[in-house]
């Protein structure tokens, strides 16, 4: 099985979860309410183990940029829920504190009480994403495009070829209503990243 294949199967699998989930980021603040100290501090090793279905790379750079106040501004769209307080360790941030623990319900939804009446994730207005972003690398003479919000991954002999792709893929895949699950406008630009070694082969 070639790479391309392995992560298109495993995406297929992780989609069949995201259909009826609620965004990234709302994912890992409920994992992080539910699983932090009495401090309030988690590590993003815990959540990842804690969402298994969510692709990690995408969970992981939710905990340390996208979610984390004092991360560097490497993203149009975040959400002000962690700070990080040392290395590998994060706070949720009071706003965003629950008194009480959370179930998640087999449709996905978070139950439990929030009797210490800060914000949470369904309490606060999220305006939608205005970007998909993607990256591309290389591997054994195709490059491989993965999309980070969404379950979406082709491949080309050329980057050319693979941009046309991707953005064949995505026109094909997604709906309004996937993009509005995945927390994306109605027409949301594609950022495209492109990821080589830093040394000479």
């Amino acid at each position: 099985m070639t790479l391309f294949e392995k992560r298109e199967t495993e995406l297929a699998r992780d989609d069949r979860y995201r259909r009826d989930t609620e965004p990234v980021h709302a994912a890992v603040l409920a994992a992080a309410q539910r699983l932090c100290r009495e401090d309030w501090t988690f590590s993003p090793h815990e959540i990842v183990r804690a969402l298994p279905h969510l692709n990690e790379g995408s969970v992981r750079t939710h905990i340390v940029s996208r979610c984390c106040r004092n991360a560097p501004k490497n993203h149009a769209h975040r959400w002000p829920y962690f700070h990080r307080v040392g290395r590998g360790v994060y706070e949720i941030l009071p706003p965003f504190r629950r008194t009480t623990p959370d179930v998640k319900t087999s449709h996905g939804e978070v139950a439990g009480g929030n009797r210490s009446g800060h914000a949470t994730v369904r309490d606060v207005e999220i305006a939608p994403r205005s970007a998909i972003h993607a990256v591309i690398s290389e591997s054994e003479g195709w490059y491989v495009a993965e999309c980070l919000e969404v379950a979406v991954v082709t491949q080309g002999r050329s980057l050319d070829e693979t941009l046309a792709n991707l953005k064949g893929a995505l026109m094909q895949h997604l709906d309004d209503e996937e993009l509005a699950q995945a927390g994306l406008s109605p027409k949301p630009r594609l950022v495209v990243n492109y990821e080589t070694s830093a040394f000479a082969a």
